[in-house]
């Protein structure tokens, strides 16, 4: 009796907690850690203020407001609205929900279909409640949060993420995914996709450092000693991946705005009062165009290219020759300036009402613009790549 029942299986704590349990655990875990390490991040910066910054309620409630505009909230201050995601802040909320929903699959073993489409709800939902509840919390008169918005974009991020996670882990993702070209395209878009983020955020970081003196006369005029400097550059951190995606409107050709006063493209430089933001310090400082704005013509050109031969060198045999391969680039190619338009779209925003109410590229024309660069790039690219591998 006792080698029977020694050799059977033992019950893991992970499979006695129910499977909706589990899930929202693990849900409460993303948001907690997210809120509490941001608040601390700012405790920490407002202690280098030697003159007294922000008290540890203040910075809380600070943090509070930069996790729901993370996931598409608006604010309405004194300005007008405030809708502006810092996306890089929106990627770790994203991550830390996919990886929950990852946790748990591999927690709990193999799940059926049923168990992961629970799995994944429970996780999206708890995180919408947690969502609303912390907007709710953090609402005030001078700075009231919509609430409407900030369900829709919470929702939106949680199921995606979650779903992504979930999916990924649990191989109903790769189950769902037909055979054949399509997963090639896939894979193509995000290679373009990452190859395009890449060289636009070396772009800011070249216009950057060419007025490295601007940022810190800048940076230094708004004060604060170590807490502003230290502030303004975690905030500039945050919203590296929103200037990346503005370099992509102006590679692809209409530019992009930060407000209605200024405007840059390859076609001119249209100059205004912008916030006094230290990242800002990458504009121009004149109304000529800077060389960097021509050169980074070539970035939706290269992200096709790379989207291309990434699609020619995943296509197998049964999947078709050199014309089918290009016909597929093409169609990565379209899709990347559908993304790239969707991207553009979450990182644009505004700053508040009149000069300020539009901030980003415009994002039906960076799509259609990149659209048709990085397909013409694309279909060459794959077309020769599959070639090559045909001998």
């Amino acid at each position: 009796m006792v080698s029977l029942l020694a050799r059977l299986p033992r019950l893991s704590r992970a499979d006695a907690l129910p499977l909706a349990g589990l899930a929202a655990a693990a849900s409460v875990a993303v948001s907690a850690a997210g809120l509490i390490g941001l608040g601390l991040a700012l405790v920490v910066v407002q202690t280098l203020d030697p003159v007294g910054g922000q008290s540890v309620g203040d910075s809380a409630v600070l943090a509070g407001r930069l996790w729901l505009l993370a996931q598409g909230a608006e604010l309405t201050i004194a300005s007008g609205p405030l809708v502006l995601a810092p996306l890089l802040l929106t990627l770790g909320v994203a991550w830390g929900l996919s990886q929950a929903g990852r946790g748990v699959v591999r927690l709990r073993g193999s799940l059926t279909t049923a168990q992961a489409l629970q799995a994944a709800g429970v996780i999206a939902g708890v995180h919408l409640l947690l969502t609303v509840l912390l907007a709710l919390l953090v609402d005030s008169p001078d700075a009231g949060v919509g609430l409407l918005r900030t369900t829709v974009g919470a929702a939106a991020l949680a199921v995606v993420a979650t779903g992504w996670g979930v999916g990924r882990e649990s191989g109903l993702l790769e189950a769902a995914l037909p055979p054949g070209p399509v997963r090639a395209v896939l894979r193509g878009v995000l290679a373009g996709l990452l190859t395009a983020l890449g060289l636009c955020t070396a772009v800011v970081a070249v216009a950057l450092v060419s007025d490295a003196h601007g940022y810190g006369t800048l940076s230094g005029s708004l004060g604060g000693a170590g807490a502003g400097a230290v502030g303004l550059a975690g905030l500039a951190l945050l919203l590296l991946p929103n200037a990346a995606a503005a370099v992509l409107g102006l590679a692809a050709g209409p530019g992009f705005f930060v407000g209605s006063a200024t405007l840059v493209s390859v076609h001119g430089v249209t100059l205004g009062a912008v916030p006094a933001l230290p990242l800002l310090a990458a504009l121009p400082d004149t109304q000529a165009v800077p060389l960097i704005a021509f050169v980074s013509q070539v970035i939706p050109v290269v992200a096709g290219l790379v989207a291309g031969a990434t699609v020619g060198r995943w296509f197998g045999d049964e999947d078709g020759g050199s014309v089918v391969a290009g016909l597929a680039g093409i169609v990565t190619g379209m899709l990347l300036g559908v993304v790239a338009g969707v991207l553009t779209w979450l990182a644009g925003g505004s700053l508040g009402d009149g000069a300020l109410a539009q901030v980003g590229a415009p994002p039906p024309a960076t799509a259609i613009a990149v659209a048709a660069q990085c397909g013409i790039a694309a279909a060459v690219a794959a077309a020769v790549s599959r070639w090559r591998a045909l001998g």
